[in-house]
C-alpha cells in the first residue's frame, strides 16, 4: 500500500479511484486507515463476500487472503485481474498505471 500512496496523484490524474477492500470489521478497518493516513477509499469485508465475487483466494497456510488487484472500468466491466500467490506477488503501481492508460 505504501507504493500506491506514493502514486496517488498519478491515479487521480488518470481519472482512477483506488478502492482497498480489507478483511477487518468496520471499526478495525477505519482505525487502520486513520492510523496510517491512507489516502484511498476503503471497504471492510469481514465476510470475504466482495472479493469472492472477483475470485480472490483465501489460503489459511499463507495467513489469509492472497493479494488481488482488479481494474474495473466505469461501466463495471473487469478489464484486468491479478491474483497473487503470496503477499509479495503484487504488481507495481507503474504497471497498473500503464494498463489504465491503455484502456
Amino acid at each position: 500500500m505504501a507504493q500506491l500512496r506514493q502514486t496517488v496523484d498519478e491515479f487521480k490524474e488518470n481519472d482512477t479511484e483506488v478502492l482497498i477492500v480489507g478483511p477487518e470489521n468496520a471499526a478495525k478497518f477505519q482505525a487502520y486507515f486513520e492510523g496510517h493516513n491512507i489516502p484511498f477509499q476503503g471497504l471492510p469485508d469481514p465476510k470475504h463476500s466482495v472479493l469472492k465475487l472477483y475470485g480472490q483466494q483465501i489460503k489459511l497456510f499463507k495467513l489469509g487472503r492472497m493479494p488481488a488487484q482488479v481494474l474495473i472500468d466505469k461501466t463495471g466491466i473487469v478489464r484486468f485481474g491479478h491474483y497473487g500467490h503470496d503477499m509479495t506477488d503484487i504488481p507495481a503501481p507503474s504497471e497498473l498505471l500503464e494498463l489504465i492508460k491503455s484502456l
